[in-house]
C-alpha cells in the first residue's frame, strides 16, 4: 500500500506540530538548498531529515520505491555529462540530490500531517494577503484539495493499470487494441465523478468555510522546532561560506 502524500497512522511529537509550522520548515530548507546548493548543505539537510524521520517514526517502507527504468534515467543523464568533463557530473549529481532532498522535504510534510490541517495552516500563514483583498481562504482551501486529491488519483490509476493487467495478452497486443486511449478516458471519467462526489461531500459540510472550521495553534514546541530548522539552515549555509 502506497503511503505517498498520506499521513503514516503513528504518533509522535513531529505528528502534533502544528501543520503551518512544517510547511514554514519545508520552504526553509527549500531556501537554503537555493542559496547553498553544496555538498556540506546538501549533508546538513540530509541529516536533518534523517533526525527528523526518527522522530517521526517514519518506516523505511514508507519510501516510495521509483521503478527501474527512472534509475536508469538518472544514470544515463550522469553518462550523457561525462564527455563534457567532471565538473559537469558533478554540477549533475548535485541536481538530482538538490531535487530528490525536496522530494523528501515534501514527502515529510505529508507523512506527518492530517491534510485536514492544510487548509487552516496555510490560511493562518497567508492572513496578512487579506489586507489586500485576496481570496486567502480560497486559495488555501483549493491548495489543501489538490493534495488530499493526489492519492485518490494515484489510487486510481494503479487499479485502471491492475485491471489493464488482467486483460488477455491475445487483446491488448492486437492491432485494434486501444488501451492507452481507454486508460485516457476511463481516468477523466473517474476524475470527474471523484470531483462531483468531492464537491457534494463539501456541499453537505457547509461549503469550503467550514473546511477550515478548526484551525489549530502553534505552541512552544512548534518554536522549538523552527529554531532547531533555522539553526540548521544557518549552518548548512555557514558550512558552504567556510568551505569554498
Amino acid at each position: 500500500m502506497t503511503t505517498l502524500l498520506r499521513e503514516v497512522p503513528t504518533t509522535s511529537p513531529i505528528h502534533r506540530l502544528w501543520a503551518g509550522t512544517k510547511i514554514i520548515a519545508v520552504v526553509v530548507v527549500s531556501l537554503v538548498m537555493v542559496i547553498a546548493p553544496s555538498w556540506p548543505a546538501i549533508g546538513v539537510v540530509v541529516t536533518l531529515l534523517v533526525v527528523t524521520a526518527a522522530i517521526g517514526r517514519i518506516p523505511p517502507t514508507a519510501l516510495p520505491r521509483p521503478p527501474w527504468w527512472l534509475w536508469l534515467l538518472l544514470l544515463g543523464g550522469a553518462l550523457i555529462n561525462v564527455p563534457i568533463g567532471l565538473d559537469a557530473v558533478y554540477i549533475y549529481l548535485r541536481t538530482v540530490a538538490f531535487a530528490l532532498i525536496l522530494l523528501c522535504a515534501s514527502l515529510m510534510l505529508a507523512w506527518t500531517t492530517s491534510m485536514s490541517d492544510v487548509a487552516p495552516a496555510l490560511a493562518s500563514l497567508c492572513r496578512p494577503l487579506r489586507l489586500i483583498k485576496l481570496p486567502v481562504d480560497e486559495w488555501a482551501v483549493s491548495a489543501a484539495l489538490c493534495v488530499r486529491s493526489l492519492p485518490l488519483l494515484i489510487d486510481e490509476m494503479l487499479t485502471l493499470v491492475a485491471a489493464r493487467r488482467l486483460r488477455p495478452k491475445a487483446v491488448v497486443h492486437s492491432a485494434a487494441d486501444n488501451s492507452i486511449i481507454d486508460l485516457v478516458t476511463t481516468t477523466m471519467s473517474v476524475a470527474i465523478r471523484r470531483s462531483a462526489e468531492m464537491g457534494e461531500a463539501i456541499s453537505a459540510r457547509g461549503g469550503i468555510g467550514m473546511i477550515a472550521a478548526k484551525p489549530k495553534r502553534p505552541g512552544s514546541a512548534d518554536v522549538l522546532a523552527l529554531t532547531v530548522v533555522v539553526l540548521a539552515g544557518a549552518g548548512a549555509i555557514a558550512s558552504t561560506i567556510l568551505l569554498r
